[in-house]
């Protein structure tokens, strides 16, 4: 498992983002100021990195050195682009199966998630930029490696990450308690993505509605309250057990 390094200072950082390092997240120091800040900002943007305004006093807990107001945490893993992971899944000859993550922020469930995907099939797992938990060292130990295996796309916008799923010809589902289809009515030996939302909001109401499907994971016990990871399991599950009987 890779150690987690902190970048510190202005031009350090710059030139990491530049030299094509992965970066978990850069911290500010709230009123921070500079032409190089600019640079970082507009870097940042440019690479899905989360930015992060913070008082004095955070950046001076993580380190002594002279940090110019900016610091930030190296990646654990190396993210990929969305586009890049589709071409390079079609071209190996493969059928896309993705996991997108919406608010997911347990890491241990991330753990557990990515596990899972990498034991069913799934290439990649999709997630924002913000809004879900840091790939740290505890998900990276939950995730038994699985998290420095599997293709891990970081994207700005989950919206747009669909839009160019659809214009790549992958269609995306989300489960829904109330839906009228279930698991095994969908067909998974296409290419698809499966978007997993938090169990206290689920996925957001603009996600749902940009999805092609939604679908429900029969219960005959009555009890409809499933662990996200679990969850995942059985979706994941659905879809591998498809493929291999085609």
């Amino acid at each position: 498992m890779k150690e987690n390094t902190i970048i510190i200072g202005r031009q350090p950082l710059i030139e990491a983002i530049r030299s094509g390092r992965a970066i978990e997240k850069i911290f500010f120091h709230r009123h921070v100021s500079g032409e190089s800040i600019g640079d970082i900002r507009r870097l940042a943007k440019e690479n899905n990195i989360p930015i992060q305004s913070v008082p004095p006093e955070k950046l001076a807990a993580i380190t002594r050195g002279n940090h110019q107001g900016v610091l930030a945490f190296a990646s654990l893993v190396e993210y990929m682009g969305l586009q890049q992971v589709i071409d390079f899944v079609v071209a190996e000859g493969k059928v896309p199966l993705f996991l997108m993550l919406d608010g997911i922020t347990d890491i241990r469930n991330i753990g557990a998630m990515s596990r899972t995907a990498l034991c069913c099939g799934a290439q990649s797992i999709i997630i924002p930029d913000k809004g879900v938990a840091s790939l740290n060292e505890e998900a990276l130990k939950a995730s038994a490696g699985a998290l420095e295996t599997i293709h891990i796309c970081r994207v700005g916008s989950l919206l747009k990450a669909i839009d160019s799923l659809h214009l790549n010809g992958i269609r995306v589902y989300t489960s829904e308690p109330r839906a009228s289809k279930q698991i095994s009515e969908l067909d998974f030996k296409e290419p698809s993505c499966i978007v997993m939302g938090s169990e206290g909001r689920g996925v957001q109401a603009h996600i749902s509605k940009a999805v092609d499907d939604h679908f429900r994971i029969p219960m005959p016990g009555g009890f409809d309250s499933l662990n996200v990871s679990v969850a995942t399991g059985i979706i994941l599950y659905e879809a591998m057990k498809q493929r291999l009987l085609a």
